[in-house]
């Protein structure tokens, strides 16, 4: 593009001129091990729970509040951490997540009794908060024509971390116990911290906040990396662009851009932007609906996604809503056998997402997939068989985590780089909130013998879930994104 003082491109124009390559590739694979150890810590709550329960004589709701307190950490982490990355930066936001999280995570492994256990995992659950703040640093490096697929192929690091995690628990578990467990999986995340003077900061953070001499030294780099060449002219934000057009609006722009007509006051462009601050742009009137209703999605889909995580397990061993102590550790086999089927349902989950996000969209994905999913859970209102029950499991997995995966490239897509990790961050502690009930849902009411309650519960969120998804007002599918918010 040109402009009064000569050419000029923006950070989008640049990756696009830069395409993706080996840069990209070695920025996914970092923040795909963040999401690998996120997922190894959600899942290994399906094998320590039961196995912690026998040990010290606890109820099914002190189970059940291991997880929980998991989830009240994440509530709070996520949160968090979105606001400090979106003030200091990406890179300090998921330097102080990894390590939170990996040393919680080492020590929860020595925990001698059942109150140190949840205090340090609740520490477990602030670190792991920091997830969308990975997320939304790799989606800033891909350029927009790419996004969807690049998005749902570091998706399939969750998908690794689970079936990764399935595995190990099946050789540790019966043979080292439920503390070498905690131990083995804290490990992934300490190679965050081992490169974390490697990797850059995100160009479009960078020139959001004026940094832009900094912005060109990294996009220089990754032109070096990929063997391209940056276009020719000066780097400008999307801001100073919209600026520009507001104090010299010729026709031409007015013809061309799609920003002209938007209300002319930016949003969320203060560089100190502090929580609250933050909050009051995501719910200002160009961007409360998408919120709320992003919320909405984000919760049932936590909650129903690892609720069928847990029941999995509780629906195995309790299918007959026998509590007694001897049937329970017949059945620990065969949960950690049914987890792992069950982790597998992910791949074609997220194969399904790859080929749907970028045709129909990201929305009529997401809530095609929320309508299927209630019809899969339907028949567990009734006691089935085990194989039924897991195939049924299976099938309603692929489908949730075809819409986790998609919400999580939706999000942030939604959201402008000045409150983009704070508002996925928020999003995501809604979610929390989803994780930290359903395993009184999962546990409880199974253990109670009121499954038939409990799956009615999911099929209702679910369902609620998915007419939400069709009420949000932007579709994101090859769009470019923004830098700020106009109103």
């Amino acid at each position: 593009m040109t402009g009064d003082e000569g050419p000029s491109y923006t950070v989008d124009d640049a990756l696009v001129a830069l395409g993706f390559g080996k840069f990209q590739i070695l920025v996914l694979v970092y923040a795909g091990v963040g999401w690998v150890s996120e997922a190894m810590e959600m899942m290994l709550l399906s094998f320590v729970g039961p196995a912690v329960q026998a040990l010290w004589n606890l109820s099914p709701h002190e189970e059940s509040f291991i997880t929980s307190a998991v989830f009240a950490g994440m509530l709070i982490g996520a949160y968090s951490w979105g606001v400090v990355s979106d003030r200091h930066g990406r890179r300090k936001g998921f330097l102080i997540t990894a390590t939170v999280t990996s040393i919680a995570g080492f020590l929860s492994a020595f925990a001698p009794n059942y109150i140190l256990l949840i205090a340090l995992r609740s520490v477990v659950g602030i670190g792991l908060g920091g997830g969308p703040v990975l997320s939304s640093w790799f989606l800033e490096f891909v350029p927009a024509p790419n996004r969807g697929t690049w998005m749902v192929i570091f998706s399939a690091f969750w998908t690794l971390g689970t079936i990764f995690e399935a595995s190990l628990a099946w050789i540790v578990m019966p043979n080292l116990g439920w503390r070498w467990l905690l131990a083995l999986s804290s490990l992934p995340t300490s190679f965050l911290l081992l490169f974390y003077k490697l990797t850059p900061e995100s160009p479009r953070y960078l020139c959001l906040k004026g940094k832009t001499a900094d912005a060109i030294e990294v996009l220089e780099k990754i032109a070096r990396v990929n063997g391209r060449e940056l276009p020719s002219g000066n780097l400008v934000s999307d801001h100073e662009i919209e600026l520009q057009q507001i104090d010299n609006p010729s026709e031409d722009a007015r013809l061309l851009s799609p920003r002209t007509n938007e209300i002319k006051h930016p949003l969320g462009m203060d560089s100190n932007l502090g929580g609250i601050s933050s909050l009051s742009v995501l719910l200002s009137p160009k961007l409360a609906r998408s919120t709320v209703l992003l919320w909405a999605v984000f919760f049932g889909n936590a909650f129903s996604y690892y609720g069928l995580v847990l029941l999995t397990t509780e629906l195995n061993g309790h299918s007959k809503c026998v509590s007694h102590k001897l049937q329970t550790e017949k059945s620990q086999d065969v949960s950690y056998k049914s987890v792992f089927i069950a982790s597998f349902a992910e791949i074609p989950g997220l194969l399904l997402s790859a080929v749907a996000v970028d045709k129909l969209g990201r929305k009529l994905s997401m809530s095609t997939m929320f309508f299927i999913c209630c019809i899969f859970l339907l028949p567990l209102v009734f006691h089935l068989s085990e194989g039924l029950t897991t195939g049924l499991l299976f099938l309603a997995r692929i489908c949730i985590t075809a819409t986790f995966t998609i919400v999580y490239i939706y999000a942030p897509e939604m959201y402008p780089t000045s409150v983009r990790t704070t508002g996925v961050g928020i999003a995501s502690s809604v979610g929390r909130i989803g994780g930290m009930i359903c395993p009184l849902v999962a546990v409880g009411l199974v253990h109670g013998c009121h499954q038939t309650a409990a799956v009615l519960l999911f099929e209702i969120i679910v369902l609620l879930s998915g007419i939400c998804v069709m009420f949000l007002p932007i579709e994101t599918m090859g769009q470019e994104l923004r830098d700020s918010v106009q109103v």
